[in-house]
């Protein structure tokens, strides 16, 4: 092959490079990185990937490892959550939302169970508010638990992994009392619980909260003085307050930011104005204070939890309001008029006036809403959810263009997104 025959193979397959690359682009993100690719590289890490925490493509083009553009990409689950709300009643939706942030299903439980009864205008139980805050603080600290252990171990800290498992394993042990299942709870319902917690069971949460603390300290102390581990997190990804609240950022991934935002005490709701606890925030707004806030809002759960044990009241769990919530079982067995709401209920739902209602919790994410919008009908016209998640993952172009290969998993770590609810 002669110089100038070579130099016209060359320049050819450069532009089927080219012509291939852009291609990939259009067809699978609708979008394309501008300019020729040169030296660059482009890398898909996912949608299968393990430092991806779920099923998240993130399209990167590499000058070396150095990474000049980012795109995520949502969108591969395709759950449709939103559209499969319309065709049922809303509490049949109540189970699906256990598939949301499955690292948190209670507390996904309690934001749905809170909207569909500001739509209907129900009011619950004193007990069933300080019961349901309870479940939220200790899937608080279960879905905290697990980003600790993922973050430690996306940066190659293996053991924290293990003993952060260890004691969600005791907390799935707690649910399973509280709850009667481990993982997708589905526990409350329109209008209270599905059931009452009983002393046995509320003993139990207080042991393990008396002992919580000793094992976090062990936890923090193999890592949070551990050279390599600050250096993987520590001045990376960094965001700052008015980057961040300009992407909408929500939950840790904002508070690490310096922006002191959390429903709890800024719109409270259940009873967490009869709380004493801190809003925690890192002004660093790099990885290790995403991190560390995750690590302080433990300490802060825990003691919400002693709170809620010494001031939990006696009484009903369920409101008893017919066609709005559910009747007791012993009642639907024993009266006709019961037994006929509970038909109803069942069969053709709960029927809320023909408007529009926006409710939000501080979930363990950040702020988890519903909008639902009512026909008048026992389902929704529309049910939209604005997910922490899908908000955050906003942010991970920012945060890793201009680092390093390897920082896109403490990034996305410290983030710690969960697709169930991003593709919701």
């Amino acid at each position: 092959m002669n110089l100038r025959t070579k130099e016209a193979v060359d320049k050819l397959n450069q532009l089927r490079h080219e012509k291939i690359y852009n291609k990939l682009m259009d067809d699978h993100t609708s979008i394309s990185f501008e300019g020729p690719l040169e030296n660059d590289m482009v890398l898909n890490m996912g949608p299968q990937h393990p430092a991806t925490h779920g099923v998240l493509r993130v399209l990167l083009r590499l000058n070396g490892e150095t990474i000049v553009k980012c795109k995520p990409e949502l969108g591969y689950l395709h759950r449709g959550y939103e559209k499969l709300a319309e065709n049922m009643t809303y509490h049949e939706f109540i189970p699906f939302t256990d598939r949301l942030d499955y690292l948190a299903p209670l507390s996904n439980n309690v934001a749905i169970a809170q909207a569909i009864e500001n739509s209907l205008g129900v009011d619950i139980p004193e007990r069933a508010k300080w019961i349901r805050t309870l479940v939220s603080e200790l899937a608080r600290i279960s879905s905290h638990l697990m980003a600790m252990g993922s973050t430690c171990m996306d940066v190659g800290a293996m053991t924290i992994l293990l003993w952060t498992f260890t004691e969600r394993e005791k907390l799935y042990d707690i649910f399973e009392l509280i709850t009667g299942v481990r993982f997708t709870t589905s526990y409350t319902r329109i209008g209270g619980v599905a059931q009452d917690i009983d002393d046995r069971t509320l003993q139990k949460i207080r042991e393990w909260a008396e002992q919580f603390p000793k094992e976090l300290r062990r936890s923090e102390k193999l890592v949070h003085r551990n050279r390599i581990f600050i250096d993987r997190v520590a001045g990376i990804g960094v965001i700052d307050k008015e980057k961040a609240i300009q992407l909408g950022l929500t939950g840790p991934t904002l508070r690490g930011s310096g922006v002191a935002r959390d429903l709890r005490k800024d719109i409270p709701y259940l009873v967490y104005d009869k709380l004493d606890f801190n809003v925690i925030t890192f002004n660093e707004g790099d990885c290790w204070a995403r991190y560390m806030v995750r690590i302080e809002e433990m300490k802060e759960s825990i003691k919400m939890v002693h709170q809620i044990l010494d001031m939990m009241p006696k009484g009903p769990v369920n409101s008893n309001e017919p066609m709005k919530s559910l009747p007791r079982k012993q009642e639907i067995y024993t009266r006709i008029e019961e037994l006929i709401n509970d038909f109803m209920f069942i069969n053709f739902g709960a029927e809320p006036v023909v408007g529009e209602t926006y409710t939000a919790i501080e979930s363990p994410k950040g702020e988890l809403g519903f909008f639902i919008v009512s026909d008048g009908t026992g389902y929704p016209w529309k049910l939209k959810i604005r997910s922490p998640s899908t908000s955050n993952l906003q942010c991970l172009s920012y945060l890793v263009e201009g680092s390093m290969l390897s920082d896109v998993v403490a990034c996305i770590g410290s983030v710690d997104p969960i697709m169930g609810e991003a593709d919701k």
